[in-house]
């Protein structure tokens, strides 16, 4: 058996329709962790989905209660075949966010796997459940090509949690790191650049949500008797928000800007093109930091967001001075970035520029994580991917969005490398999300062939790594 007779069971077995029956029962599950009707629905899914499956492939399953989210459950999967052989650790959600039922298009329901041409359609189709299918069934053909052997020990972590930023996650690493101990983690979530290059990321950009607040008094002044003579905070909060981030979309505040846009990491976002493909919004060519290219903007650079502005009575607009506005901004940063003194940097920011009167209040924010991009286990997956799908793969420092990465890059100290098996347009996290069959199959014959490799090659390959890095752990 060869690497290339694996890819030829894994796209038959794909072909079988079997891959499609799989994913249709999975993502006629309810598991909706924002909603707290949905407790049974997340504990079956596991124990009575994922786990028949991995027992089936000689799993030990450890299901684990979240010390921090109630009936949001995780499931710790363990297959040693050699302690002397290296382990790979795996990830996959099998939470969703909202059906939002009523919105979706005639004829589509998100809890019904629906075909259409080379669309999936259903909740979970993209995100997560088709593609910690496709990686599950990849260890099946793997393990038997080789008659009940993969060649490496595999570890796997779900969660129930992720769409309500993964509670308990980080806590459960720290709390059970011998279980998870391992030596590379590999895993598919978010989108690939698009449809067409199959992707591999190195980690996410991490992102902060922070409120800032003007409270001028208790109560709003009829405009005509009072205007002129009192402030209004909308107006004030406005101009505040202005110094942050200009009218080009441009961040204003240099303590929260990067330095970690290298020439090497220009060099490969130079072979990335965003946007363009059908589905995709148009690139508005003048927005955000000048004498950088989109790509570079998106994946290698920061940028302020503002998510939610409030004064007054939107709904019933009264002739009247509004007592305060408050809006809700983001920073999606790349590494290099000082954001754990974030709310110092701006609070400094304003003051210097006369807002001293806006309160900032850090809500919640994530590291941003990447491997390097020189690691011998970067070009080892190019390599596999370009071999066996015929294209040449994209290669992303970070994911422009964020993903839980911190906890396997930073508290397991594991090199992470993400290979999506979705693409931008797929509707996530919105109505009609769907999966494309083309990226399923494809994705599954990539993952089959990457897990032949490490089975062949995996000592050989850890090695490299941890020379790379300057020795083992």
């Amino acid at each position: 058996m060869t690497a290339q007779h694996a890819v030829q069971r894994a796209s038959a077995y794909f072909d079988s329709g079997e891959f499609q029956r799989i994913l249709a029962r999975r993502v006629a599950q309810r598991t909706e962790s924002q909603r707290q009707d949905r407790d049974s629905e997340l504990q079956r899914y596991l124990q009575d989905e994922i786990g028949p499956q991995l027992i089936a492939l000689g799993f030990t399953l450890h299901f684990i209660d979240n010390p921090e989210a109630a009936h949001r459950p995780f499931l710790v999967a363990v297959r040693m075949e050699d302690p002397a052989l290296p382990t790979l650790l795996s990830y996959g959600h099998g939470d969703v966010v909202f059906g939002d039922d009523e919105n979706w298009r005639e004829g589509l329901s998100p809890w019904q796997l629906v075909e259409e041409g080379d669309r999936w359609y259903a909740r979970g189709s993209a995100d997560n459940k088709g593609q910690h299918c496709v990686n599950l069934a990849a260890l099946e053909q793997v393990s038997q090509a080789r008659g009940g052997k993969l060649g490496f020990n595999c570890k796997i972590l779900f969660e129930m949690g992720e769409e309500i930023s993964s509670p308990g996650l980080a806590q459960l690493c720290h709390q059970h790191s011998e279980l998870l101990q391992a030596d590379l983690f590999i895993a598919s979530d978010g989108p690939r650049l698009n449809a067409i290059r199959p992707t591999l990321f190195l980690g996410s950009r991490g992102a902060v949500n922070f409120r800032l607040t003007v409270n001028a008094r208790d109560n709003a002044y009829h405009s005509g008797n009072w205007g002129g003579l009192l402030t209004n905070p909308g107006t004030q909060l406005a101009n505040a928000i202005a110094s942050l981030v200009n009218a080009q979309g441009v961040l204003q505040v240099d303590a929260l800007k990067p330095n970690s846009l290298t020439p090497q990491v220009r060099e490969i976002l130079a072979d990335i093109e965003v946007g363009g493909m059908p589905g995709d919004p148009a690139i508005d060519a003048n927005w955000g930091e000048p004498g950088l290219s989109p790509t570079e903007r998106l994946y290698g650079w920061n940028t302020l967001e503002v998510l939610s502005f409030l004064t007054g009575n939107p709904a019933q607009p009264m002739n009247a001075i509004p007592g305060n506005a408050t809006a809700v901004c983001q920073l999606r940063f790349v590494v290099g970035t000082d954001w754990e003194h974030l709310a110092q940097h701006i609070s400094a920011h304003l003051q210097r520029h006369g807002f001293g009167y806006v309160d900032v209040e850090f809500l919640r924010g994530s590291p941003a994580t990447r491997l390097d991009p020189t690691d011998p286990l970067v070009n080892w997956v190019l390599t596999s991917m370009a071999e066996t799908c015929g294209k040449k793969p994209a290669l992303l420092p970070n994911l422009g969005g964020s993903l839980p990465n911190e906890v396997f890059s930073d508290i397991l100290g594991l090199p992470t490398l993400w290979v999506p098996h979705s693409y931008p347009a797929c509707g996530q996290h919105g109505v009609n999300e769907h999966m494309l069959k083309s990226i399923a199959r494809e994705g599954l014959q990539i993952m089959t062939r990457l897990l032949w490799d490490l089975g062949e090659r995996g000592t050989e390959l850890v090695a490299q790594h941890r020379a790379h890095v300057g020795g083992g752990r």
